[in-house]
Order: C-alpha cells, then sequence, then structure tokens
C-alpha cells in the first residue's frame, strides 16, 4: 500500500533518541510556528465545539422531558445524531478529495445553522429526527475536510523538522476542548430562556463561522491534489489494518457517546437534576486544555501509536468500572457524584491518549491523494458502532437490571477493543 508517509522519512522509533525528540517547547511558541492555514483551522474547531456543546448535553434531557421520548427512542435518536455525522463522514470526505476544503466546509457550515434552528422549533419526534439528520450531515461536511487538512498540513509540519505531529493535532485536540468546555456553559445559561434559545445561539456561533470561512479559506490550498480517478473505496474495504484502527476507534467513540446517555442518566439518580452535569463537562474540558500537551510529549517519548491507544483504551474502560464498582452502594449528593467525577477524568485521560494517535496514524495507512476519504471512514465505521451501540445502550439502562450490569458491559467493550489494534509495522510513522 502507498501510505501518505511512504515518501516521508521516519522520524522515531517505537523509543525515540534524544535527537529524534521534539523540543520541549510551550504552547505559545508551538502556535507562532503554525502556518496562517493552521491556525485557522484550529481556531475553527474552537468555534465548533462551543455552537455544537451549547446544545448537545442537553439534548437527552429535553427529548425525554419536553417531548417525552421513551428511553430507547432517545438513545436511538442520539445514535441517529452520531450516525449521521460520523456514519456519513466518508461521503464528505470523498467530496474533500474531489472538490477541496472551502466548499465543502462553507456547505456544512450552512447546513448546521439551518438544523439547529430547526430543532430549536421541532416538537413532534418526526421533526425532531430531521433536524438532528441535518445537524449531523452537516458535520459530516465540514468535519472531514478541516481535520484530514489539519493531518496533512501536521504531516508537512513534521516534514520540515518541527516535531512530530502529534503535537499540531494535540493542540487541534486543546481547541476542540475548550469550546467544550465554553459551549455547556453557555447552553447551561441560555437554557435559563429555553432550549430553543439554546438552539439559535449555536446556529448563531456557525453564521460567525461561516462568514469568517467566506473571508480567509483560500479558494485553492497548495499542495493538496483533486483526485478524479474512482476505486478509492474498494481499496479502503483491503486495507485490513486501517478497518481494524476504525473498529478500535468506534468502540472509543461508543464510550465517549455516555456522556450524553449513560452519564446523564446517573448524575440525575445521584443528584436529582443534571444540574452539576455541565460542571462534569468543564472539568473534562479543562483536563484536556491543560493536560493534553503535556501528555502527547509524555507519550512521544515513551510509547508508539498503538501502546498509546491500548492504554487510553484501558483508561477509559477503568472509567466505566469504577461507576459499576460503587453503584451498588448507591450513593446520592456530593458522595454519589464521585464516581461520576471519576468516570470523566479516566474517560478524558484514555481519549487525550486514544485520539492524537488514532488521527496521527490515518496518514500512514491512507492511499495517496486519499487522505480525506480515509480521515472520513475512520469516523463513519464509527458512527455504525455508536448507532447500533447507542440503541443497545439505551434499551440496556431501561432494563430492570442490577445497577451495576450496564456499567460492567460499557466498561468490556473498549478493553476487548485492544485486541482488535493492527500490529505496527515498520513502514508505519512512529510519530506517538
Amino acid at each position: 500500500m502507498t501510505g501518505l508517509m511512504s515518501r516521508v522519512p521516519t522520524l522515531r522509533t517505537a523509543r525515540p533518541t534524544e535527537d529524534s525528540r521534539a523540543p520541549k517547547e510551550g504552547t505559545w511558541r508551538l502556535w507562532r510556528e503554525l502556518s496562517p492555514l493552521l491556525r485557522l483551522l484550529i481556531w475553527t474547531q474552537l468555534a465548533f465545539n462551543i455552537g455544537f456543546f451549547a446544545v448537545l448535553p442537553f439534548l437527552a434531557e429535553h427529548l425525554g422531558t419536553a417531548i417525552g421520548m421513551a428511553g430507547w427512542l432517545v438513545g436511538f435518536v442520539l445514535g441517529l445524531r452520531t450516525f449521521s455525522q460520523q456514519g456519513l463522514f466518508v461521503v464528505g470526505g470523498l467530496l474533500v478529495d474531489r472538490g477541496g476544503v472551502r466548499p465543502v466546509v462553507l456547505a456544512g457550515c450552512a447546513l448546521r445553522i439551518a438544523g439547529f434552528a430547526w430543532l430549536g422549533y421541532a416538537e413532534a419526534t418526526w421533526a425532531v429526527i430531521g433536524a438532528v439528520l441535518v445537524i449531523g450531515f452537516a458535520a459530516a461536511l465540514f468535519s472531514p475536510a478541516v481535520e484530514s487538512e489539519v493531518a496533512r498540513q501536521a504531516v508537512a509540519w513534521e516534514e520540515e523538522g518541527h516535531g512530530p505531529r502529534t503535537r499540531v493535532l494535540a493542540l487541534f485536540s486543546v481547541a476542540g476542548q475548550a469550546g467544550a468546555f465554553v459551549g455547556p456553559l453557555l447552553g447551561a445559561l441560555l437554557l435559563a430562556v429555553g432550549f430553543r434559545t439554546a438552539c439559535l445561539a449555536g446556529a448563531a456561533v456557525f453564521v460567525c463561522v461561516l462568514a469568517g470561512h467566506l473571508w480567509l479559506m483560500p479558494r485553492h490550498i497548495p499542495g493538496r491534489l483533486r483526485v478524479r480517478e474512482r476505486g478509492g473505496a474498494r481499496l479502503l474495504l483491503r486495507n485490513r489494518r486501517f478497518l481494524a484502527l476504525c473498529c478500535a476507534y468506534g468502540t472509543y467513540l461508543l464510550a465517549y457517546n455516555q456522556l450524553y446517555l449513560a452519564l446523564p442518566d446517573e448524575v440525575r439518580r445521584a443528584a436529582g437534576s443534571q444540574a452539576p452535569l455541565s460542571w462534569l463537562f468543564a472539568l473534562s474540558s479543562v483536563l484536556v486544555v491543560l493536560a493534553q500537551l503535556p501528555i502527547t510529549r509524555w507519550a512521544g517519548d515513551r510509547l508508539d501509536l498503538r501502546r498509546s491507544m491500548t492504554a487510553g483504551l484501558l483508561l477509559i474502560a477503568s472509567g466505566f468500572a469504577v461507576v459499576a464498582a460503587a453503584r451498588p452502594a448507591g450513593w446520592t449528593g456530593t458522595t454519589g457524584l464521585l464516581p461520576t467525577a471519576g468516570f470523566v477524568i479516566l474517560l478524558t485521560l484514555g481519549q487525550m491518549l486514544v485520539v492524537p494517535a488514532a488521527r496521527s496514524w490515518v496518514p500512514d495507512l491512507a492511499e495517496e491523494g486519499r487522505l480525506g476519504l480515509y480521515t472520513g471512514a475512520l469516523s463513519s465505521v464509527s458512527g455504525l458502532i455508536v448507532l447500533a451501540g447507542s440503541a443497545a445502550t439505551g434499551l440496556l439502562l431501561d432494563l430492570d437490571l442490577p445497577s451495576c450490569v450496564p456499567w460492567l458491559v460499557l466498561a468490556a467493550v473498549p478493553a476487548s477493543a485492544v485486541a482488535l489494534l493492527p500490529r505496527r509495522r515498520e513502514q508505519d510513522g512512529k510519530a506517538a
């Protein structure tokens, strides 16, 4: 297979030597070294998540109370939102490879504006589902465009000798989590007025993003090739190592989706309301903002990409196990929230290892000129897993089972995914 990095000299071994390590520069120095395009894309990720997380953490409660959906249907709608986003990333990736970044990002922003406005006024189940599908498909357009270009620019940044690409991707994650920190706090304030107000505020954020990209995004990005030939999907489906990475990453995404399904249910049980939920989201975001770059440097000195993902998946599994162990005690109040805080912390630590490693691995496995397709496929396979897993989780939470069972089942999923991770080959990049 001709991977994107087949033309790039390997910069690390599994245990990097002193000469191959990235300099320990601070975040500000790293930021100043980035190109204007990378800075724009990182700011875009920040704004995306502010608008998105002003609404999504409160969607399950809105569907269950204001709309009156059953638990399994709430889980299905949340999974459908993830599938229409993650599952259709492959479509966005194909469009990016053929048409370029700018038009796909602009179309995605326009659809997200329409979807949030529709969701704010949707009351019937069919209308909610329609709005959720539009919101998800919007991200299926702009996210592969932004993520694939960040990955491509990060490889070039590494090739120029600035350091491992994971540092750029980690900064991208920090921007996203900063948005995920501000978004729920903004949404919690706006919910005092109403869910519709939160949705319209989210739409307004994307109006600003659309205007910014119309002004600043170049029409042609140097070095970005547009692929006209067909057959990329067939080659992708034969790429067993890439598909194995997709499945392992999908179990992480299913675990992360429990922040919106299993966690709100547990917070309501322990605290009597979902008021502490926004603070738990804030805790996760603050951890990423403060610790993502140091953890990425630490992992880069000690772990290759496979070991980094393994450690991250096991941390995520242990987070579910903490709640499972504490659940039979039936604690409430502040004490009852401690296991959920432990879950959020461990899930976030695992995320900080899994996400940069998985995104850094994709360029090594992608066919030349098809990074958008492979970036989209990573999320599409994950979306299929989340669609099935979220509906099953919603049903599992509704069943009259011992209180620890759903959390034990959820713990087993990322733990078992370690066996799915492909073995590294010598030609794969080692920039963990």
